[in-house]
């Protein structure tokens, strides 16, 4: 019996012993990663290139507007090559807000306005028996 509660107790103790070994490699894990997310983002700012609008015109074929310094530039970006297409003088971009979609929170809210709607309008409709 006493050797029974023994290998038990062993058992458990050796279950919590890998649990908090999982847990402290996952938290170095995850505090590695975010700290080299911050190395490369500081890194990679460039005050001198950015991209300003990118379309898709085909699959793996991306047309993109880019500042480089001062210009504004028109590229074609495909999957092995990158083609400047032209220049375009800052004066006729236009600015402004970009299109917006549904926000989650808008649709979501939609969605349950419209359910609740249903639900009245089922209720009355029921005669009862």
């Amino acid at each position: 019996m006493y050797v029974l509660l023994t290998k038990s107790t062993d058992s458990y103790a050796q279950f919590i012993t890998v649990l908090l070994l999982f847990v402290l490699v996952l938290g170095i894990t995850a505090l590695t990663t975010k700290w080299i997310a911050n190395y490369q983002k500081q890194t990679g700012t460039n005050e001198n290139i950015q991209v300003i609008e990118t379309a898709r015109i085909a699959n793996n074929k991306f047309i993109q507007i880019v500042r480089a310094g001062e210009k504004y530039m028109v590229i074609a970006v495909c999957k092995d090559t990158v083609t400047m297409l032209g220049e375009i003088p800052e004066e006729q971009l236009k600015t402004g807000d970009p299109p917006q979609g549904f926000r989650f929170r808008e649709l979501f809210e939609k969605t349950l306005k419209k359910q609740a709607w249903e639900r009245s309008g089922s209720k009355g409709s029921q005669v009862d028996e």
